[in-house]
Formats: C-alpha cells, structure tokens, sequence
C-alpha cells in the first residue's frame, strides 16, 4: 500500500530498432524546466492505471505510440518535499511524431551507449541498464 502522501507517476524506457538494422535506440527528453534529459514519464491521473499513464506520457512527451513490454524496477525519490515513486516499463515505439511544448522541448534517440551518458539522473541510468542487460528490451 502506498502512503498517500506519495505522488504516484509512470513512465517508460522507450526503444526502437536503429535505423542501421542493428541494435537499439533509447528515447531521452529534455524538460526545460529542470534542464534535464530522462525518460518519458509522468503523473498518474485519477481513476488511471500505472499503465495507462505510462503510455499516455509517452505519447504526451515524445508523440509516440508504443506498446508495454517488461516491467522495470519502481523508482523511489523525495521530489518537492514529497515521497515520489514512478513505476516504469520497457516499450517499444511504434511510430508518432514529436511536437515540442513548454514540457518537453526535445526529444534525442541515442544508442544505449550514448543515451546513458546524456540522462541526468542516476537512477535513470539505471533503468538503462536494466533494459540493456536482458538479450531483448
């Protein structure tokens, strides 16, 4: 059970095939607000599943659509004073186009190699390598 006093937020590890035909590539978007490169996500709306919030940001933040695969670890962290816990998940991109907003201003895909360089934070970094260290995302 979570403390309700916790923001509950989702999001995803977005990937794609490289255009190359070998490999991934990884979804990064800068928030302006905080300067900062992450992984689509967002908070939960009422009535919303953990799911459906995480593809509703990806498509929100990045204009993809996407499909759910493995579940990531759950990130835990105090934003603003308030305990915050994101639940998180692989998905692939299926296609969409990226519009920026005062949100989201841009949207990189970088291999994994450069991808984990770029996010900011180090538990984003994490989830990184949980996806890449499987065979498959």
């Amino acid at each position: 059970m979570t403390d309700p006093d916790t923001v509950r937020a989702a999001g995803c590890v977005l990937w794609r095939p490289a255009p190359s035909g070998e490999g991934i590539e990884i979804a990064l978007v800068h928030r302006p607000k905080y300067d900062d490169w992450s992984h689509p996500k967002g908070k939960l709306k009422r009535g919303e599943t953990e799911e459906e919030c995480a593809v509703r940001e990806v498509g929100e933040e990045t204009g993809q659509s996407c499909v759910l695969g493995r579940r990531l670890p759950t990130v835990r962290y105090v934003a603003n004073g308030r305990p915050k816990q994101v639940a998180y998940w692989s998905a692939e991109a299926l296609g969409g186009t990226f519009t920026a907003t005062t949100e989201v201003d841009r949207l990189l895909w970088l291999p994994p190699s450069a991808a984990r360089p770029r996010l900011t934070q180090p538990r984003d970094r994490e989830l990184l390598d949980t996806l890449v260290s499987t065979t498959s995302p």
